[in-house]
């Protein structure tokens, strides 16, 4: 968990109090300096959250502990917290966009069924998505011990980070290498451990985003009137 332990170190003079904690079906959201979110990974298995009622008492570096759990919501509020001590920089961009715009002739691993796949296989020499549970087409998380060395180009889920599978991942690609999602956290930490371009969001609406992840909100392209997609390259 070395990489958990840097991005808290990188934001723990930015420490501060927590105004809000929301754990939506989808995902979890923090307000402290600013408003963090990460992948609920947990919500179908029954978690119990430590200090239930009283997240809200603790500092936001108190909260980003919880990032080093094997209780999936309770890692997705530490992410949340890491995220919400990060002030999101990089340029307007929508990772997706760019990667059909440049994947023409290359061989393409990409963890995690994003949309766009079908047109990124009209494009690439190869394509190989690598899902958890997988659709049609799609390869067994397994796969990946197979196909990232091959990729030119490794475009890696952010849930990944919340899961703790994100440093075998990067281990594993020799190409560009990208996280992209909104559980982002947008350090230059990442690149220190091989990551080439990071993919995720800045909030723009706080009492929007949170409202929509308290109401159920899923599909990103739900919460596109409260952020913005952000690219920040090494």
């Amino acid at each position: 968990m070395k990489l958990i332990d840097d991005l808290i170190s990188d934001v723990r003079d930015k420490d501060t109090g927590v105004r809000d904690v929301h754990v939506g079906y989808a995902w979890i959201g923090v307000l402290s300096g600013n408003c963090g979110v990460a992948k609920n990974l947990g919500a179908l298995q029954g978690y119990k959250v430590r200090d239930l009622g009283e997240l809200t008492e603790k500092t936001a570096i108190e909260l980003a502990e919880y990032a080093k759990s094997w209780n999936m919501i309770e890692a997705g509020v530490g992410f949340a917290a890491i995220n919400s001590l990060i002030t999101p920089r990089g340029k307007e961009l929508n990772m997706l966009e760019f990667l059909l715009e440049n994947a023409d002739g290359k061989k393409i691993a990409m963890v995690g069924h994003f949309p766009k796949v079908n047109e990124l296989r009209k494009r690439a020499d190869e394509l190989w998505v690598i899902e958890k549970q997988p659709q049609k087409g799609d390869f067994i998380d397994t796969a990946s011990e197979y196909f990232i060395p091959k990729a030119d180009i490794a475009v890696i889920t952010s849930s990944s980070v919340i899961n703790k599978s994100i440093e075998r991942l990067l281990e594993l690609s020799h190409g560009l290498t990208i996280i992209i999602g909104p559980s982002t956290p947008m350090s230059p930490v990442l690149f220190d451990y091989g990551v080439d371009m990071l993919a995720g969001i800045r909030v723009v609406d706080e009492e929007r985003m949170m409202k929509k992840i308290a109401e159920g909100g899923g599909k990103v392209s739900q919460f596109e009137d409260a952020i913005e997609f952000l690219v920040m390259e090494r």
